[in-house]
């Protein structure tokens, strides 16, 4: 209970934090897309791994930020909600809040798990757009605090040890001008150090395993026009419980931006085998507002 009131706490003063951040810079003069979507967990990302961009469009001299919603369903009727808002400080520090909840489908009918994350992210060297005259991506390290609220529903039946865990990461993007026939190329590559069972939804830790490991994931997006964004992310994943399989996570996603404040993000997610389900496939629909 103190972890979850600590996790809300800080939830107000990050949305606090971004209600005065508007009134201190709307202008947000970094170049379109160049925040990333907001991954499933808050961070800004691609949909499923955290980028080493901060959120928003907040130059050197600008806090930006984004807030987002996202949902995606499978054929089993396993269905996913987020929504969550970062805040991004002078595009060094990125603080993000977010709330996640799963509807167990027919799996457990009627129930679902609520997961609440908070982030935050240090851009510690490299600028991934305005560096082009070096390899040097950039490079940030940043930390996912989650509690699990319903952990005793399920998560804990099946095997899971700790309600609250903490996924550390150390990303590296770089975006690259002109790359492909004129088109500006995204690479990104980030390195978990995590505990977590299905991103905490099934709690952390468990019987195969118990201790931290160290598992990469990729992403690689090309801008075809001016707005519109293609790419492919693949997050490998723990397998620490016996009674189910956990494989990894992949996606293709389309990235629309009518609007440099807004983006509509489609996507095709493969996450394997989920609790009871095997061959999980979903889709995946998620809106963002930045600025």
């Amino acid at each position: 209970m103190r972890n979850l009131n600590i996790i809300k706490q800080s939830a107000l003063a990050v949305a606090c934090l971004l209600g005065l951040s508007i009134n201190h810079a709307l202008a947000g003069d970094r170049l379109l897309g160049t925040g990333g979507v907001s991954q499933i967990e808050g961070a800004g990302g691609g949909g499923l791994t955290p980028w080493a961009m901060i959120a928003g469009y907040g130059t050197d001299a600008q806090i930006g930020g984004s807030a987002f919603f996202t949902r995606a369903k499978t054929g089993d009727d396993f269905e996913l909600n987020t929504g969550g808002i970062a805040v991004g400080f002078y595009n060094r520090l990125e603080l993000s809040v977010s709330q996640t909840k799963f509807e167990l489908g027919s799996t457990v009918p009627k129930e679902s798990i609520r997961l609440n994350t908070m982030g935050i992210k240090l851009r510690l060297f490299g600028d991934a757009i305005y560096d082009q005259d070096t390899w040097v991506p950039q490079v940030s390290a940043g930390a996912l605090i989650k509690h699990n609220e319903d952990f005793d529903l399920v998560p804990k039946l099946v095997g899971g040890k700790d309600s609250t865990g903490v996924d550390y990461y150390l990303a590296a993007s770089k975006l690259y001008l002109d790359a492909v026939f004129g088109r500006n190329l995204l690479l990104g590559a980030t390195l978990i150090a995590t505990k977590a069972n299905q991103f905490g939804l099934l709690g952390f830790g468990g019987d195969l395993n118990n201790d931290y490991q160290i598992k990469p994931s990729y992403s690689a997006a090309i801008m075809l026009t001016d707005n519109l964004l293609v790419g492919m992310e693949y997050r490998y994943k723990p397998d620490n419980l016996s009674s189910f399989n956990e494989n990894d996570a992949k996606d293709v996603f389309v990235t629309w931006f009518p609007h440099k404040r807004f983006s509509v993000t489609a996507a095709a997610v493969d996450l394997g085998d989920v609790a009871d389900k095997t061959n999980q496939a979903a889709w995946y629909l998620s809106g963002q507002i930045s600025y």
